[in-house]
């Protein structure tokens, strides 16, 4: 290793203490805080009352700096997607290499998905988190206050099933407006036109020179651009989570309603670790070799800002950067399935929605059968994948999976409150699924030719023959 991978590492490294500094911080203080301002104030008091609006001004204040660091990220994610894609594909030199990697990229995404949906469903079925541990009082008491609120934003979820979710995803692929989807962020076209654009520069030859050595340029900038923002990520991820925890400590209702839906989180969170933890890892080891649990380290980076933030797309730049320079995987699989696997790739989606689908049935005392739990499996591997071809993605896939076996929608209000918290595990888990796509089909990619040492000089001079 060189002088400066090994800086390169070390510095990773100390970056990655002060994230995970920061976001003990940042629970520790949202947590405490509030305990420590309204312990003295009797709850429901006008000083109560002052203290905990004080506390949301506060924390508020707090999280603005984290909108800021999160905005930075987002800024970044449609450039580094269209500029990575493209210098990925030019990196192939023949765009009819791209079949195998391609190929290889979904199956993975597909198999990971279906292993993930496949663990919740057993995860639930064993620990069966809605019989009996849920207080039918309370849980009503959420259902008629959000409920209605619920099935009013669903009014079209009857048309949506799977027939509709294929369709989405079909659309996904294509847009009218390269420029209104970038300004969306759907970022699925925009793979697709990187793909078929720098296929094409791959055919021109000499005549596209210019414009290839300027997207290979634009990309190491776009890279430079992302280690510099990484400098002030632990300050801007303790915004981040103290802002949001903070919030939700002072307003007391994600604390009553964790101990409503106890065993539901601690299903959902404990089935996202085996996956996390078992099943990616054999995966990984069986086709690679590498040590899983140190790949884990060299993408904690990463991890813990999908924690932080409760975005894949916003991730993207740290996944990239962490893969290439952390992990070692090569630029060519990284600029290629790191991006796809940001749109495409949600294991922790697919399996929470899932578990979530159960749950509520488990609750309602609906003995789902084999078959009407197979159709849970698929609706939710479907909505998760086709999530961004569809309005108001996060309510609406939930509620397609509620729909297709029958469970009333207005049932989604008892897991809402907590699920912006499950939603920072699941997005951690769809980061790593995609960091172990990159890492498995990187073989797959044409290996850059090794350069041959120079070879020595041999001397044609003939021997200068003596005097007489």
């Amino acid at each position: 290793m060189s002088t400066s991978q090994r800086s390169s590492s070390h510095n990773s490294s100390s970056l990655t203490f002060w994230i995970v500094i920061a976001i003990v911080a940042a629970i520790a203080i949202s947590t405490i805080l509030p305990w420590f301002a309204l312990s003295g104030a009797e709850q429901g008091s006008d000083a109560y009352a002052e203290r905990a609006e004080s506390l949301q001004t506060l924390f508020e204040i707090i999280g603005f700096g984290g909108d800021i660091f999160l905005r930075l990220l987002k800024m970044m994610v449609v450039p580094l997607v269209v500029v990575s894609v493209m210098s990925g594909i030019l990196g192939l030199g023949d765009v009819r290499k791209l079949g195998r990697p391609g190929l290889y990229t979904v199956g993975f995404y597909f198999l990971t998905t279906v292993l993930a949906v496949a663990l919740g469903l057993v995860m639930v079925n064993i620990i069966r988190p809605g019989v009996g541990t849920v207080d039918a009082t309370k849980a009503e008491q959420i259902v008629a206050e959000k409920g209605a609120e619920i099935e009013g934003g669903a009014a079209n979820v009857e048309e949506e099933g799977i027939g509709m979710i294929l369709r989405n995803l079909a659309l996904m692929l294509f847009t009218d407006n390269l420029i209104m989807s970038a300004a969306n962020g759907d970022l699925l076209p925009l793979i697709v036109f990187s793909i078929v654009f720098a296929g094409m520069l791959t055919t021109l030859g000499e005549r596209v020179d210019t414009i290839t050595k300027i997207i290979d340029q634009f990309n190491h900038a776009i890279m430079a651009f992302v280690l510099l923002l990484m400098k002030a990520a632990p300050l801007g991820i303790f915004c981040l989570v103290a802002g949001r925890f903070g919030r939700e400590m002072v307003a007391g209702t994600f604390v009553e309603t964790m101990q409503l839906v106890w065993w539901y989180s601690i299903t959902v969170i404990g089935a996202l670790f085996l996956h996390a933890l078992v099943t990616l890892p054999i995966i990984l080891w069986v086709t690679t070799r590498r040590n899983p649990y140190l790949f884990i380290y060299q993408m904690l980076q990463a991890l813990l800002t999908a924690f932080s933030t409760a975005s894949s797309s916003a991730t993207l730049p740290v996944t990239m950067e962490c893969a290439v320079d952390r992990a070692g995987i090569s630029r060519k699989s990284v600029d290629f399935v790191t991006p796809l696997g940001a749109t495409i790739n949600m294991d922790g989606t697919a399996l929470y929605e899932a578990v979530a689908a159960i749950f509520i049935a488990q609750f309602l005392g609906m003995d789902l059968s084999l078959g009407q739990q197979l159709v849970v499996a698929v609706t939710a591997t479907l909505a998760a994948i086709g999530a961004a071809g569809i309005p108001e993605a996060g309510l609406v896939t939930m509620l397609i999976v509620l729909h297709a076996v029958g469970l009333p929608l207005k049932y989604q209000a008892i897991i809402l409150p907590v699920d912006w918290f499950l939603d920072r595990f699941r997005t951690a888990v769809n980061v790593f699924g995609d960091a172990c796509g990159a890492a498995v089909v990187d073989s797959s990619f044409p290996k850059d030719p090794q350069p041959q040492p120079p070879s020595t000089p041999t001397s044609t001079s003939e021997p200068v023959a003596a005097s007489a």
